[in-house]
Parts: structure tokens; sequence; C-alpha cells
């Protein structure tokens, strides 16, 4: 099992359980590609790796393994489990339809405060430009869940989270192939329609900003079929 040099060694001192510690950070490993699809990896190794005992990576593993992240093959092993095309069509269409609803909603009676906040994050989101493709994903991510839990739609955020993990691994190799730019514009515009209560503009922006997948999945598929079912 191979690990890229910016991966954490060690757990933060944090409330954060180990077990939650060790979970996100193999899952961000897996859907960065730090853990390749078809990596296998051992509870002793991460266990050694982030100076822990073997039972939360354990729980980690199964975690991961409910979220299709992980495949455990009794008697063989464990192994970073391929993207499944069809998981990442499914997490699209929901949270296509999810988001469409949530700035229609903040369109309806927009904050201000809310606004000046999205437009903050969007400066931030252009300082990241030409950076690395991990910080972009954690800016993009918080700024959907600003969305989210500005229209006080958090819950349904995080049904999203909870099944997007294969689309997050398209939308990772996607930064890193095509320019982050584009994203940030469409951020920008899906702002600007909730600032002037347009719910249709806003609607269809966030549309044509989570169908982006559409188009770079097959590129993406072609360059690294062995990362595919």
């Amino acid at each position: 099992m191979h690990y890229r040099q910016d991966m954490p060694i060690k757990l933060q001192t944090l409330r954060v359980s180990v077990v939650d510690q060790l979970y996100a950070a193999l899952r961000m490993a897996i859907i960065d590609n730090a853990l390749n699809p078809g990596t296998q990896i051992s509870e002793a190794e991460v266990a050694l790796q982030y100076g822990t005992s073997r039972q939360p990576v354990r729980e980690a593993f199964i975690s991961l393994a409910n979220e299709g992240l992980l495949e455990i093959r009794p008697q063989r092993g464990t192994f970073v489990a391929k993207i499944s095309l069809q998981s990442v069509m499914d997490a699209r269409f929901v949270r296509e339809a999810v988001e469409a609803d949530i700035v229609k909603l903040l369109a309806q009676t927009p904050d201000a405060a809310l606004v000046a906040d999205l437009r903050a994050q969007i400066v931030c989101q252009q300082q990241l430009v030409g950076g690395s493709a991990r910080d972009f994903m954690e800016a993009d991510e918080v700024f959907h869940r600003t969305l989210a839990e500005g229209a006080g739609k958090g819950k349904a955020w995080r049904v999203v989270v909870e099944m997007k993990a294969q689309m997050d691994r398209v939308r990772f190799l996607s930064s890193m192939h095509f320019p982050v730019d584009r994203l940030i514009d469409q951020h920008r515009t899906v702002v600007d329609a909730i600032a002037l209560s347009d719910l249709a503009t806003a609607e269809h922006a966030m549309r044509h900003h989570l169908q982006g997948i559409l188009t770079d999945l097959p590129v993406i598929k072609q360059e690294r079929p062995e990362y595919f079912l």
C-alpha cells in the first residue's frame, strides 16, 4: 500500500473519535486517488501509519465498504473499490434534484448575509486556481453545504453526502483534468441569480453546473479505464 507524502501520518488529538478521523482520512485518500482503485490495504499497515490499534481501522473499513469505497473480500483482503458508473449517475440525479430546489428556495427570499458569504467563498475559490485539486474540492464542498444550510436543508445535504462518494471521485479527477475557472463561474452565476430573486436562472444554473459531469465522465473513463467497473 502506497501513500502520498501529503497524507497525514498521525491522527490529530481532537474530540472526534479515532474511527471518525480514520474514516475521513481514508475516504479522502480514496476520493483524491492517493489510494487508487484496486489498491490492497491492510488493517495492520493503516494502524501503523496512523499510530492506532487495529480495531478502529476495522470499523472505518466497514463504514467505507458500506459506502462502496472499499471491497472486503474474505480470505483475500481489502481493496479500494473501482468507481461504479451506476452509483455516479444515481448520485448526480439525486443531487441535482435536491440542489435545484435548494437554490430556488434561497432565491425566493434572498439573504444578504448569505449572499455576501457565498461571494466571499467564490473569491477564495478563485485564489485556489492552479493549486491543489484537493483544496478546491474542499472549498467546493463548503460552498454547496452553505447553500443547503442557508435554505434550512442541512439534513437533505447530509443525505446527498452519504451517497455521492463515487461522484466525488469523478469530480476530483475532473478538477485535475479541466479548468476549475469554469466551475467557479458557474458558482458565481448561481449566487447572482439568488441575489436577484431569479428562481428560474438559479435553478437552471445549478442543474447546468451539476450536469457537467455527464460531459466530463466519458473523457475521464477513456483516460483511466482501469479506475472503473
